[in-house]
């Protein structure tokens, strides 16, 4: 009888820590999903981070703009230099060249040299061979650098593909609702509008490489409204990045928060 009963309440005791470790852990796994439902961005945040988003895509656009035209520098003879009535100039970008020649009449009388390329004339625009036959391109018995102007086009290349990865982040972060993707998100822009910013300054270099290739033919060189898309366009992107760290340490402060 006393062996009866003594198991009788043993077993109504482990029957009482089951129930209560099945309650214990049904709380653990609710208190589990509500801290995770806390990890949802609120609209404010994401209403800040679509307003970053809509500046990076500003400066997406700006290089894209500006890596398409071939109105990254201007080389102009004196407008003088044939002794007839037109005159010759360049322009040419990270793919493409242009040669213009353009009539000296229409030029303005206190500019020396000739130019500027929105001046009507004819055009003979060919693409670069440095891509295809490793050519160097001639331009007025100058010739390019080929290897600064493949870094400058590869650098070019490789800002927007970061620029790519950059938006698919952001979009992945929109769609989920979480912060996780905007730290590289972050690293994506700013590294872009780094390497926006090198793209220009090897371009530069190039063009002076060219310049001092050949001293027989005088040239007035002088960046174009392509490299001021493609320089501002490297700024933009560098804020744009640094900007999405600070909704990223917001939320991070608040899940924290949260938490504890």
């Amino acid at each position: 009888m006393w062996s009866n009963f003594f198991v009788q309440q043993e077993e109504e005791g482990r029957m009482g820590v089951a129930g209560g470790g099945q309650g214990g852990g049904m709380a653990a796994m609710k208190g589990f999903r509500g801290q995770r439902r806390t990890n949802k961005m609120s609209d404010s945040q994401e209403g800040k981070i679509k307003l970053v988003f809509f500046v990076a895509i500003i400066g997406v656009t700006l290089t894209v703009l500006g890596m398409g035209t071939e109105f990254w520098v201007e080389l102009a003879q004196p407008k003088n230099y044939s002794g007839n009535q037109t005159c010759q100039m360049a322009h040419y970008g990270l793919w493409k060249g242009c040669i213009r020649t353009l009539w000296v009449a229409d030029i303005d009388p206190e500019r020396t040299s000739c130019g500027p390329a929105e001046l009507p004339g004819e055009s003979n625009c060919t693409y670069f061979k440095f891509f295809t036959s490793g050519e160097n391109a001639v331009i007025f018995k100058k010739t390019t650098s080929r290897n600064l102007n493949l870094a400058a086009a590869i650098l070019a290349l490789l800002s927007l593909t970061m620029m790519v990865m950059g938006s698919i982040c952001i979009a992945m972060s929109l769609n989920k609702g979480v912060p996780f993707f905007l730290k590289p998100a972050s690293f994506c822009f700013i590294l872009s509008g780094v390497l926006v910013l090198l793209s220009v300054l090897i371009f530069h270099q190039s063009v002076l490489a060219l310049l001092s290739s050949d001293h027989s033919v005088p040239l007035h060189h002088e960046l174009s409204w392509s490299v001021a898309c493609v320089g501002s366009a490297g700024a933009i992107l560098i804020i744009a990045g640094r900007a999405f760290c600070l909704p990223y340490c917001l939320t991070s402060t608040h899940f924290h928060h949260n938490s504890v």
